[in-house]
């Protein structure tokens, strides 16, 4: 069965899937940001993230912003040129700053992954993946117990979802990542402590 959800989601852009989407969209947009879901729209990423129908885990759906964000004017003086103010790219991939959104709206519960569940001309949509690591079911559960270990607080945080690992470079192996392990500032420091 995920086999079919996958080739449907794969081929989005001239399946009827796009004329659902695009119905749904309209009605995502008049949502909040941050909405609970009752259950995954892809659920085969869903799975593959670790997902489960069970007690302590919730799924929702967050809306970010696409294009370049903006900086705060700088108070000196100089050329507008050199502001620096639009045209800001920030290090984070949209689907990042979407865990992020969803983790501070739920303060109690960790990011396990997200996944894109659509677009349009001005927000992209993620359905993000939470567990509560204090439930029963999940500290009982020898699959996911591993997110209760102290070291997984804060998670989406410091970049170790899926998402933030590969805005990260850490998908990247061998010689071509030498920079990016253990992350780009401990490189940084490796590459001014030998001079």
């Amino acid at each position: 069965m995920y086999k079919y959800i996958a080739s449907l989601w794969k081929r989005s852009g001239r399946s009827p899937l796009q004329e659902i989407l695009k119905s749904r969209l309209i009605r995502w947009r008049k949502q909040p940001v941050v909405v609970r879901v009752d259950k995954p729209l892809r659920l085969n990423r869903a799975r593959a993230l670790g997902y489960k129908a069970k007690q302590g885990f919730i799924t929702v759906r967050v809306r970010v912003r696409k294009g370049s964000m903006s900086k705060p004017r700088p108070r000196s003086g100089r050329r507008p040129k050199r502001m620096g103010i639009y045209g800001h790219t920030p290090r984070k991939s949209l689907q990042w700053i979407a865990e992020e959104k969803a983790a501070r709206k739920y303060p109690n519960l960790e990011v396990l992954g997200s996944y894109w569940v659509g677009e349009d001309g001005r927000y992209k949509w993620f359905e993000v993946i939470l567990v509560d690591s204090h439930h029963p079911a999940v500290i009982n559960d020898p699959d996911i117990n591993w997110i209760c270990n102290p070291s997984q607080k804060g998670r989406v945080f410091r970049g170790l979802t899926p998402a933030g690992r590969k805005s990260r470079g850490l998908t990247v192996k061998g010689k071509r990542a030498v920079k990016v392990r253990p992350s780009r500032a401990a490189a940084m420091k490796r590459k001014f402590k030998g001079k």
